[in-house]
Formats: C-alpha cells, structure tokens, sequence
C-alpha cells in the first residue's frame, strides 16, 4: 500500500492511459490517492479515467502531446489549486526507432523532448514544492535500453541513460528533504504500445514482464531509490555491465533483430 499521507493527497501520472500507467493508475486510486492523468490520445485516457472514478477518487485528465512544448503549460496550469505529492514519469517512449543516419533529426530530436525535456520540466516543476514541504515521491520510468546502444536505439538508450543518471543525482539531492526518487527500469512488458510495435514475446531466454506486476513492484519499491529493477531483469543489467562494449553491442544487436523484426 502506497502512503498517501507521505505522497498524496494528488499524483500526476504522465503516460496514465494504458499499460503499466493505467496500473499505477489502478494502484494508486485502490489507495485513496486522487489522480491528474496525462496522454496523447483523449480516447484510451478517458476510458481509464472513468474506471478510475469508480474507485471513489477525483480524476483530472489532460490529453496533450508531451513533445509540444504548450503541454508543460497545460499540464502546471491544470494543477495549481492542488498539493501533487508523486510525479510518475511514464511517457518515455521509443516514438523514432531508426539508425541514426537513415531518420532525420526531427524524429530524433522528438524522442529527446518526450525522454528529457518535458520529464525534466514536470519534475522540476512538482519537486520543488514537495523539497519545501520535506515530503514527496517521483518516480522515473526507465528502459534496459539505457544500459546498451544498438544501431536502431541509439538515441532512445542514451536518453534512457541520462536518465538514470539524473534520478541518481536527484535522489542524492531530495534524500535529506525526505522526498524519495526512484528510476524504475523495465525491461519487455507486455504492454499495449509494445504489441503495436510488434515485438515477438516469444524470443527463447526473453524475460516478459506484466504491467500489474510492473506497476506493483514499482509502488512497493519507491522508497528503496534511486534505481531498481523489475524483478526478472537482473540478469540482464549484469550483462550489460561489461566492459567488453563490442560484443556487447553486437550481441544485443542479434537479440533486437529476434525482438523486432523489422530491425
């Protein structure tokens, strides 16, 4: 059970329409907390909304693009009259998987904005208040793919890097304010956006994770910062810890051609 008294009365969940964030979602309301729920698309993040109603807590939604620099605005506006005391930082997808010198920087420069710029916003923004109050959440979701580079994810594993390194330097910051950051890697979950993508859940040795399960050990973990790993997974940062990168590199770059074929 996720301490409202420590993280409530609000949340924000970016990326709260489907998948893992629609668990968080589920959690956190069974948990007395009201939420403010953030997506691109206004029809999944309605539906989720109204079940979420169900549970007898107040829900905001707001359906914007976090790649427009206009949603921060939005996002910050929707919520001054309320005490957010969690961020969950959901909505770093892989939106431009190309090799960087067949995309174009446009595409690229769009993953950079959903995996850093906007999260760097809307946690300076919210972690401000709850270093003032000395209380207060966030948590972070990151990728296996920042511990790797691979020709079509070059872009998306060095923002999921940076952030890693930056929820370590955060919660080294907030610590003494009693305000508790957690970067939450997941590795293949079987999520909505990830079937749209087409990745083969049947890879031999490939550990698949749930969104419950995700979501659940994320909450129960967010103390335990500043990085954990979804249980399942630790194998997988153990090899990526090599300091052979070549072999490394080459083979990931076989296990993402089984992944995703289109690779």
């Amino acid at each position: 059970m996720v301490d409202v008294q420590k993280y409530g009365p609000w949340a924000v969940i970016a990326g709260g329409s489907e998948g893992v964030g629609a668990e968080f979602a589920q959690h956190l309301a069974a948990d007395g907390f009201n939420l403010v729920l953030i997506a691109r698309k206004p029809g999944p993040l309605e539906a989720t909304a109204e079940a979420i109603c169900e549970l007898g807590v107040e829900v905001r939604t707001i359906a914007a693009d976090l790649t427009d620099p206009a949603a921060i605005a939005a996002i910050t506006d929707a919520t001054t009259d309320v005490e957010i005391g969690l961020l969950v930082y959901n909505a770093g997808a892989n939106s431009y998987g190309r090799a960087f010198t067949a995309g174009e920087l446009p595409g690229f420069q769009g993953v950079i904005d959903l995996n850093i710029t906007a999260m760097l916003a809307l946690t300076h923004h919210y972690a401000g208040p709850m270093r003032e109050r000395r209380r207060g959440g966030i948590l972070l979701v990151g990728s296996l793919a920042g511990y790797v580079g691979t020709s079509t994810e070059a872009i998306y594993g060095g923002v999921k890097a940076f952030g890693r390194i930056f929820a370590e330097g955060l919660w080294a910051e907030l610590r003494e304010y009693d305000v508790d950051v957690l970067e939450l890697v997941l590795g293949v979950t079987r999520t909505p956006a990830m079937e749209r993508a087409g990745l083969n859940f049947d890879v031999p040795g490939m550990h698949v994770s749930e969104p419950a399960d995700v979501a659940r050990e994320g909450l129960a973990a967010l103390a335990n910062g500043p990085v954990h790993v979804i249980s399942g997974n630790e194998p997988m940062v153990e090899r990526r810890m090599s300091t052979d990168r070549a072999r490394l590199v080459a083979g990931t770059e076989k296990v993402m051609r089984m992944l995703v074929p289109q690779h």
